[in-house]
Formats: structure tokens, C-alpha cells, sequence
């Protein structure tokens, strides 16, 4: 089962995939994507390890190349963010590139192996500012990820102030 939660900035998207995940005790991995640059980067990890602190997540930091990752049995995961893991993908390195097939067999490989799979992004590019080519690159690229995410879901929830708003499926 594939739920992928979208929504803007703190709005509680985490808060609602950490939920749905509440009733799992074991075997239950939370996949962090952000590489920790600066202090908003570290201060949004702490925040982010104390709401999870107690609720029996094991961390596994994966900034790329998620196809690699090799889980136990059918696990339960919560991969947060795909927003986080579009940008390590596509500015790695010294060109951009296009990350959404890298990002997609990623996807599939824990689809395939998860029992339940969360997965959390961001709503990018509603703001209607036009920014610098490489931004812009990005906000296109993670439009496309969405959507095809989104179109292999189970449950698509927009998270709404702090609201689950549901696209498609069901909680």
C-alpha cells in the first residue's frame, strides 16, 4: 500500500504520515532524505527526531540512489522527503540532471517491498514567482515526480493546515 502525502511548508504533512504508521510496532523505518546543510537544514532534523522519538522508527539516512536499499521481510516506511531526494539527485555532481527515472525505479524497488510504503513531498511551484533556470529545472522535474507518484499511489492526501484532504483513495 502506497499513500503519498503533499502539501505546503509545515503544514503537518509528517505529523499525518507519522500517524499513519502509528500502528505498526515493528519493522518500521523512517527513510530521511535531507542532507544536513546549515542550521535550518540541522534544526528541521532535530525538530523532526523529536516528534519521532518513541514511535519505533529505525532511521536509515538515504540521500540518493534509493533502488539500493535492501530492507528486512515487508517492512513498514515512511520515505520523507521526495522533495529533499529530487534536489540531492538532480544537482549531484557538477550538471544538472534529470533524476525522475533514478527517483521512479527507487520508488518501485520499496513499493514492491514495503508492506505499507509513506511517502511525503512538497508542493512546489504554486507560488507562481518565476526564480533562476536551475530552480525552475527543479520545480518542473518535481511536478513530473509527483505526478507519477501520485498516479501509482494507493491514497493520494493533501495536507491542508494541519487537514488531510484525500485526492484519491482513503485513510
Amino acid at each position: 500500500m502506497l499513500t503519498f502525502i503533499t502539501g505546503g511548508a509545515k503544514c503537518g504533512k509528517s505529523r499525518l504520515a507519522e500517524k499513519l504508521l502509528d500502528g505498526f510496532t515493528d519493522n518500521k523505518y523512517y527513510i530521511a532524505t535531507m542532507r544536513p546543510f546549515g542550521e535550518e537544514a540541522f534544526a528541521a532534523i532535530e525538530r523532526h527526531r523529536k516528534i519521532r522519538a518513541g514511535k519505533g522508527f529505525e532511521t536509515i539516512e538515504k540521500y540518493t540512489d534509493l533502488y539500493e536499499l535492501e530492507l528486512p521481510g515487508k517492512p513498514h516506511i515512511l520515505l520523507e522527503c521526495m522533495a529533499n531526494l529530487c534536489a540531492n539527485e538532480m544537482f549531484r555532481g557538477k550538471e544538472l540532471r534529470d533524476p525522475t527515472d533514478i527517483i521512479m525505479q527507487g520508488t518501485e524497488h520499496l513499493k514492491s517491498r514495503a508492506e505499507t510504503l509513506v511517502i511525503v513531498t512538497n508542493n512546489v511551484g504554486s507560488d507562481g514567482i518565476n526564480y533562476a533556470p536551475e530552480t525552475m529545472r527543479y520545480i518542473e522535474v518535481m511536478g513530473r515526480i509527483n505526478a507519477l507518484i501520485a498516479g501509482i499511489s494507493d491514497n493520494v492526501i493533501e495536507c491542508v493546515y494541519g487537514i488531510p484532504v484525500i485526492l484519491k483513495g482513503k485513510l
